[in-house]
């Protein structure tokens, strides 16, 4: 895949990453490509979790914007997370949902901080066999992100000692943080899985616009991922994904 080093970075990298991954489903903890999720409560439109998703770090040496600054630790982001079916077509084919995650960002290190909060609600639409009748799927999601002022000061603030000629002092706000919008395309097959995606963060009107870490308003980062499935159980259910 190709993202950047953080939104509004103009720095573009690759990265090819094995990574083993798995599917459970069970009473109350699930895992699959939504993350690792604990069910603590499900209707038939509504349901409550919590969910884990992560984010790399950033060397800021090899980035010209953040050079002579800390690096930007490896994250992970835990919380709960709402998800309401707001529409679903007779047929089963089309499906939209309201997620509503709420995460708190923490560093990957000895002793591990938190650095702050996101609240990243989305519209969800997946739609089967887009193709024809072969399978394939889309999902197409897009919403707003906001998120304290501890999580902007972490990747768009700069203190007094890291300022230079090019590079002024900097207090980052908490609020809205932009918005993103994502188009992904999948398909099962017997013993693979093949999917790959594009997303669109745009910038404009966050409350860290003008940060001298900020050198575009928008990024696009994109990727195809391939899974090689080699065992699984004997005992299947079904499922929405």
């Amino acid at each position: 895949m190709s993202v950047p080093d953080y939104p509004g970075s103009d720095q573009q990298r690759g990265y090819i990453l094995p990574l083993p991954y798995f599917v459970y489903r069970g009473k109350f903890i699930t895992a699959g490509r939504n993350g690792i999720q604990g069910r603590l409560f499900a209707s038939k439109r509504v349901h409550f979790s919590l969910s884990l998703s992560a984010s790399p770090p950033v060397n800021s040496t090899d980035n010209p914007a953040r050079r002579g600054m800390p690096d930007l630790r490896p994250m992970v982001e835990l919380g709960p997370e709402i998800d309401v079916q707001l529409w679903r077509s007779a047929s089963r084919r089309m499906r939209l949902d309201l997620r509503l995650p709420v995460r708190a960002a923490i560093t990957i290190e000895a002793p591990p901080r938190q650095i702050g909060w996101l609240f990243t609600p989305v519209l969800n639409l997946d739609i089967a066999n887009v193709i024809g009748q072969r399978g394939w799927t889309m999902g197409i999601q897009a919403g707003p992100l906001f998120t304290d002022r501890g999580y902007n000061q972490t990747f768009y603030g700069v203190a007094p000692v890291y300022a230079t000629v090019t590079r002024r002092t900097y207090t980052a706000h908490g609020g809205y943080a932009g918005a993103k919008l994502t188009l992904a395309l999948s398909k099962r097959f017997q013993r693979y899985w093949i999917g790959t995606f594009v997303r669109y963060d745009a910038l404009t009107g966050a409350v860290f616009a003008n940060s001298p870490l900020v050198l575009r308003s928008h990024n696009i980062s994109f990727g195809v991922g391939v899974v090689w499935i080699f065992g699984q159980s004997s005992q299947m259910v079904a499922s929405d994904e």
